[in-house]
């Protein structure tokens, strides 16, 4: 359900105009990619709008959504938007030779149709999509905790690069320091409170928080959110989250994760009730030991604008389709969406 909640507090015309901030956004999505790209050894690849629907390469993410799909005229198939590119990356990997340490990144843009509507979501996705191979022997709790620090510099970087473009935008001073949390032992502080309660109580005593093992069930037999069983493993996986001051709630900015090995795609497989999926040649050539091992995720490129901007609707850094009720709670409180 589309719920957009404007802060009364918040006033959408302090810090730049339209136009400036078109120019921030080119100046925060051009300088974080360097910074990425040179922290976690990785190369810019072209990436596909969509997948053929046989090939089981597009992502299922919660195992519930929609793709958007059409017909091809030429080859009589049936093609899938991608809703992201966490197979197709590490199927790109092997296909262009990467060696160990090393991998590429993309601009990824994916239309979620089912995705609710508010401050943080819309239909339209667009994130930096990346993947490595992990060097020999590094499949491991420690070298995932390395990699999300090396991103989290690349975003303070980014941000001080940006309060020094601007002095008179109040970009948030983001911490270095992150908490590393298991979805489990956040159960086990807030038992009685949702998820997403459980995330804001968390985060807003420690700003910067990588958000761990997610996906499979808890010791409540409940997950704390959903995740397909065929990419990451849900033992070496998080979420990257930050304190949002404009909104006061935990924001997502990355999910990421070391990538299923034979052993575990074959476990979630099962678990999930998605044993159908094997058939697909992706699964085929993770379970016969084909592909490489990986570790890789989105970061969210909207997200990350919004974030470093201190704006408070998604709508204010990127251009989507909304509800009646977005566009009214957004004009009833100033907020001009692009």
């Amino acid at each position: 359900m589309s719920q957009t909640i404007i802060p009364p507090q918040y006033d959408p015309a302090k810090g730049l105009t339209l136009f400036e901030t078109q120019q921030a956004i080119d100046k925060i999505k051009v300088n974080f990619i360097l910074n990425l790209e040179n922290a976690l050894n990785l190369t810019r690849v072209s990436a596909p709008l969509f997948v053929d629907a046989s090939s089981g390469l597009n992502d299922d993410l919660n195992n519930v959504e929609r793709p958007v799909s059409f017909d091809i005229r030429e080859t009589g198939t049936c093609a899938q938007v991608v809703h992201s590119l966490a197979k197709w990356k590490r199927y790109a990997l092997y296909r262009y030779g990467f060696a160990p340490g090393y991998g590429l990144v993309t601009d990824m843009n994916a239309i979620r149709r089912d995705e609710d509507m508010d401050n943080l979501h819309s239909i339209y996705v667009d994130q930096w999509d990346w993947e490595a191979i992990i060097p020999d022997g590094r499949r491991n709790i420690e070298f995932l905790k390395e990699t999300v620090q090396k991103i989290v510099e690349s975003i303070c970087a980014t941000a001080d690069m940006l309060r020094e473009s601007y002095p008179s935008l109040h970009v948030p001073v983001l911490e270095r320091e992150i908490s590393f949390v298991t979805a489990q032992e956040l159960e086990d502080l807030y038992p009685n409170k949702s998820p997403k309660e459980r995330e804001n109580l968390y985060v807003r005593e420690h700003k910067t928080t990588f958000l761990m093992e997610i996906g499979d069930t808890m010791h409540s037999g409940r997950r704390h959110d959903g995740r397909a069983p065929d990419y990451d493993d849900w033992h070496m996986n998080g979420d990257l989250l930050f304190w949002n001051e404009i909104l006061g709630e935990a924001m997502e900015v990355s999910s990421m994760g070391i990538r299923v090995d034979a052993r575990t795609m074959d476990a979630q497989l099962s678990k999930a009730g998605c044993d159908d999926r094997r058939r697909f040649p992706f699964h085929q050539m993770v379970l016969d030991g084909t592909l490489p091992l990986t570790i890789g995720g989105g970061i969210g490129q909207s997200r990350l604008c919004m974030l470093l901007l201190g704006k408070a609707h998604i709508g204010e850094v990127q251009v989507s389709v909304w509800d009646d009720g977005t566009r009214a709670a957004c004009e009833a409180a100033g907020v001009t969406l692009l």
